[in-house]
């Protein structure tokens, strides 16, 4: 074994590590965990198996066996980031419509709250209104601690 397929087996048994020790403590999702544990796991067959790609490129009449693979790197990384912001408009989206509802229960909230307000006695005080001095849970004119 060569030291650059050495120097691969060890980027992808750490890679393949590093993942699963971030969908562990729930740092990273398992659906994108699962995408670059498959990442580390072509990594694994490519420093393994060095004339892989040899092969496939033969198979497939590429003559320059490696270009394939940044071909199919880049591919796979334009895909990644097109679900991502897939996954990003919804996130979006959502978000605006969750906004959306709160503001219109907001604005419904004013006209049930002035209601409630305006109808005497209904703080449970008989109609009167108290001030406060002080934190709460000390009597006007205590001392604190």
């Amino acid at each position: 074994m060569k030291s650059y397929h050495f120097t691969v087996l060890v980027i992808g048994i750490g890679l393949a590590v590093g993942i699963l020790m971030l969908v562990r403590r729930d740092h990273l999702y398992i659906r994108q965990g699962l995408f670059w544990i498959g990442v580390a796991f072509f990594s694994l067959a490519f420093a393994v198996w060095p004339y892989l790609i040899d092969t496939v490129g033969g198979w497939l009449g590429v003559a320059y066996p490696p270009t394939l693979l940044l071909l199919v790197a880049i591919i796979v990384l334009v895909m990644k980031a097109l679900l991502g912001d897939i996954a990003l408009t919804k996130v979006r989206r959502d978000l605006r419509r969750l906004n959306q509802r709160i503001a219109l229960i907001e604005a419904d909230q004013p006209a049930r709250g002035a209601a409630i307000e305006a109808a005497p006695g209904s703080n449970g005080d008989g109609g009167k209104v108290a001030a406060r001095v002080g934190p709460p849970g000390l009597e006007p004119g205590t001392k604190g601690l």
